[in-house]
């Protein structure tokens, strides 16, 4: 009986030191862990390309008064009908309807003294050299206000495409340097997050009376891409 008692003895303490020996390699897990993950370096990059515009896109409007709402609107159905023609024959392209209001004109005493109707149209022109004959042809034809021109590229997401790969290699040369000088080495990468891309030009505008030659330069335009990467490191 006495054996009996001393195995089991002997078994509950080889137990109980097994138990303790499993708690406290569950305790150093995590500092193996952390000893063997370095973690990883986040460098941003930018990239640019610079094009030459070859179309521009302008809005064209026609603003008409009268003294009822149908005589204004008439006004300016018809004004606006010539200018398309203008616009067609001038080979504008993409012509498309932007807004048509029509509003009351008041006096003092909050008095209607007659309507305002207003219709406006945009254009594509794909040969920037013409863009100052448009322009002259709308205006001739009765446009009272002229939009734009809003240059830019047919292949504008190509060229934003090349500057996000020299905005990620711009990124990874931020990250080797980072790494040299912290004794580590570069590895894969574990994110890329995309920044946003540089907006389309501003429209400007240009009474009737301001459009003599209408001269159109159309310069050079910066197409960038910003990223954000994460790499590993060992």
């Amino acid at each position: 009986m006495k054996r009996i008692l001393i195995v089991l003895t002997s078994l509950i303490a080889v137990a109980g030191l097994a138990a303790i020996a499993a708690v406290v390699d569950a305790d150093d897990a995590p500092a193996a862990a952390a000893a063997t993950d370095p973690g990883g370096i986040t460098a941003q990059g930018t990239g640019s390309v610079t094009s030459v515009p070859d179309r521009a896109t302008l809005s064209f409007g026609v603003e008409s008064q009268g003294e009822t709402a149908r005589a204004a609107l008439t006004a300016n159905a018809n004004a606006m009908r010539r200018v398309i023609a203008a616009l067609e024959a001038a080979n504008a392209g993409d012509l498309t309807t932007q807004s048509v209001s029509l509003s009351p004109r008041y006096v003092d005493k909050g008095a209607i003294q007659g309507y305002v109707a207003t219709n406006t149209v945009s254009a594509t022109v794909k040969e920037l050299g013409r863009v100052g004959d448009v322009i002259d042809a709308a205006v001739d034809a009765g446009a009272n206000q002229v939009y734009g021109p809003s240059l830019s590229r047919e292949n504008r997401s190509d060229l934003y495409r090349e500057a996000l790969k020299k905005a990620v290699a711009h990124a990874r040369a931020n990250a080797v340097a980072i790494a040299s000088a912290a004794d580590l080495s570069l590895g894969r990468v574990i994110s890329v997050v995309e920044g946003a891309a540089a907006g389309p030009p501003t429209l400007y505008a240009m009474d009737r009376a301001a459009v003599e030659s209408t001269p159109i330069e159309p310069g050079t335009q910066e197409i960038s891409a910003t990223v954000t990467v994460t790499f590993a490191v060992s």
